[in-house]
């Protein structure tokens, strides 16, 4: 699935509304982002690296060249697209049981849209209208976004770290480093490979085994035994 890069999953879906109330899903938006208190649910889900909902107008299609015929739409469309990490079920319902009124409201003026619950009809509608992605590059496939966030984290203390005097005795110094790793103990946390099946963390451990020189015997191994293989079913067959 090209939509699945490492531990990351890509969503794309588009939905048609009606050009007459995009100005109304339009102010909705404004208010969410000038109140972000009507996002706390979304905001609290640590799965998700990013959501965001854009409105392209019926006429604001990318035109990419002139020999392009024009498109007669008669819906605007609502595009939500999202990265987040688990699998697709965990997502959608996490977003249901998250803020099923912000669902709701985001997504009310969209041509047949079933309301976030029950389930089963807004999952359908979901799929319904996913896009799937040709294309999806992720520059840290093993990383998820507790992941990232620690990272984060752990740089922000070591550059505060590093700016305190350096002029201190050996004990200070161990003090404040051990108070230090002691703060970060739960950001320095190992990243292993994914159990969701992709290219692209396979191509990451495939990199990972070469550079440590494990890969080039494992090939090695592998050329000797198939040609062990072959000597013995050759001797068999001259039998």
């Amino acid at each position: 699935m090209s939509n699945i890069a490492g531990k990351a999953y890509a969503m794309n879906v588009i939905t048609p509304i009606r050009w007459y109330t995009v100005w109304l899903n339009k102010l909705i938006f404004w208010i969410a982002l000038k109140k972000p208190s009507t996002l706390r649910g979304l905001i609290t889900l640590s799965l998700i690296h990013y959501a965001r909902w854009v409105i392209i107008g019926k006429d604001k299609f990318p035109h990419l060249d002139p020999q392009q015929p024009k498109e007669q739409l008669n819906y605007s469309y609502m595009l939500f697209f999202s990265n987040f990490n688990g699998s697709w079920d965990q997502y959608v319902d996490s977003f249901t049981f998250a803020i099923p009124g912000g669902l709701d409201l985001f997504w009310k003026w969209n041509i047949r849209y079933p309301k976030s619950v029950p389930l089963t009809p807004f999952h359908n509608y979901i799929r319904y209208n996913q896009i799937e992605t040709i294309h999806y590059y992720n520059a840290y496939p093993l990383a998820a976004s507790n992941d990232v966030k620690s990272a984060k984290a752990v740089k922000d203390a070591l550059i505060a770290f590093q700016k305190q005097a350096l002029d201190a005795s050996d004990e200070d110094f161990m003090k404040r480093y051990n108070a230090l790793v002691r703060g970060l103990q739960h950001d320095l946390g190992d990243m292993h490979p994914t159990p969701i099946i992709s290219m692209s963390a396979y191509q990451v451990q495939r990199r990972e085994r070469w550079h440590d020189g494990r890969l080039k015997k494992e090939i090695a191994e592998q050329a000797l035994k198939e040609r062990n293989v072959t000597v013995i079913e050759g001797e068999q067959h001259g039998r």
